[in-house]
């Protein structure tokens, strides 16, 4: 089954391999990812960036273990943005996540592996709900494969987010006591993951966005002003490549409803 195109093409996000050694440490402040030695790699990023979502897939993948990277975030993103059928969903990020244990065992020093899990767990999580997915023992596999992420990488904003995002979720759904007692999360823990995001990718549309909701979701109505002022700002992010547009136009549906 094909999947869904990227609708909102833009000339701007189709990177030469030059252009995109020139912007890769903008793209990239978000996952402190390596630019690739190989040049058929290149050639995977550079249909991610532009939105060829199933082709930076499908090249990755034929480049085998080398190219899990750019696969787990294409099929990641394209997951999260654009697949409508939710059993898809749930088949595309347990894809993911198989992938990335296997990369934990071959190459436990790298962190693409650990954070593109954690977030495939984290999505898959949502999609099943996240109660059922904490009896499952899912939050402990995120809050592993984040904290690895971190350990490896520390100025990795995107796990940050992640990070933050745990500790919301958690609470929002079990309460602050057991969620602390039982996964150790904690509502300023969250604020602060949530705000070295920031700091780390200070041009980060998703930072915002999901600061905004785990705003809303730890501290309830009375966050909702500076909730929407994090939209506000999400919604005026410029966009660098498809990912980030995808952010950015997430934020103005959001300011819309």
């Amino acid at each position: 089954m094909a999947w869904a195109k990227f609708p909102y093409p833009d000339p701007s996000y189709t990177y030469t391999a030059a252009g995109l050694k020139k912007a890769w440490p903008r793209l990239h402040a978000g996952d402190c990812e390596p630019f690739p030695k190989d040049a058929a790699l290149v050639d995977a990023w550079i249909a991610f960036h532009a939105g060829e979502f199933e082709k930076a897939a499908k090249l990755g993948l034929a480049l085998g273990m080398a190219g899990y990277s750019v696969v787990n975030k294409a099929t990641c993103i394209y997951t999260n943005y654009l697949e409508k059928s939710d059993a898809r969903k749930l088949k595309l990020y347990e894809e993911v996540a198989g992938r990335c244990e296997e990369q934990q065992a071959e190459h436990p020093k790298e962190v693409p592996g650990f954070y593109w899990h954690a977030y495939a767990l984290g999505r898959y999580a949502q999609g099943v709900s996240v109660v059922k997915a904490l009896a499952q023992g899912i939050g402990n596999k995120v809050k592993n494969s984040l904290d690895t992420t971190i350990k490896l990488a520390p100025k990795h904003a995107d796990a940050h987010i992640g990070l933050g995002t745990y500790h919301a979720e958690i609470i929002d759904k079990v309460g602050a006591m057991i969620g602390g007692l039982t996964y150790g999360a904690k509502k300023d823990e969250g604020i602060k993951m949530f705000k070295k995001a920031l700091a780390l990718n200070p041009g980060s549309a998703i930072a915002r966005i999901e600061y905004a909701n785990g705003l809303v979701m730890l501290e309830g109505k009375k966050k909702m002003d500076e909730a929407i002022a994090l939209y506000k700002e999400a919604a005026a992010c410029e966009a660098t490549d498809a990912m980030e547009r995808l952010d950015v136009e997430l934020a103005k549906d959001e300011l819309e409803d």
